[in-house]
């Protein structure tokens, strides 16, 4: 199946033009580090960097209320600490499953721009017959 993806890629590679294959070969699949970089290159880059800190503070506090639940005596600070340590993990997942559907949305654009310069070119060559 790859192989057929590859061939269906060099074919329409071999019919655009210079400007349109750069185009084309800008909107190829990222690797994992380029997806991370992408999503604060974003319209909301500033809320995803605001989202990481918030994450950190987070995980320093999930520490502390750790090293809080450990050294406890008493039944009452054990479900405090214990309370404070898993919200502070349920909003790290929260922001964490935000950041990844970010990744793979900016994924699903970089699709679909080249589902749409692969239609553009497609209709160009019809209405030139």
């Amino acid at each position: 199946m790859k192989n057929k993806n590859e061939e269906i890629d060099q074919i329409i590679k071999d019919s655009l033009s210079k400007e349109e294959a750069q185009f084309y070969n800008e909107l190829e699949e990222q690797n994992l580090i380029g997806k991370i970089g992408g999503v604060f290159k974003g319209k909301l880059g500033w809320l995803i960097a605001i989202m990481n800190i918030l994450s950190l503070v987070a995980f320093a506090i999930f520490v502390y209320c750790s090293i809080q639940f450990i050294e406890s005596d008493t039944i009452n600070e054990l479900i405090r600490w214990g309370i404070g340590g898993f919200y502070s993990m349920l909003f790290i997942c929260m922001i964490k499953i935000y950041f990844w559907q970010e990744m793979h949305k900016n994924a699903l654009l970089r699709e679909l721009k080249r589902l749409e310069l692969q239609i553009a070119l497609n209709s160009s060559k019809y209405v030139e017959k």
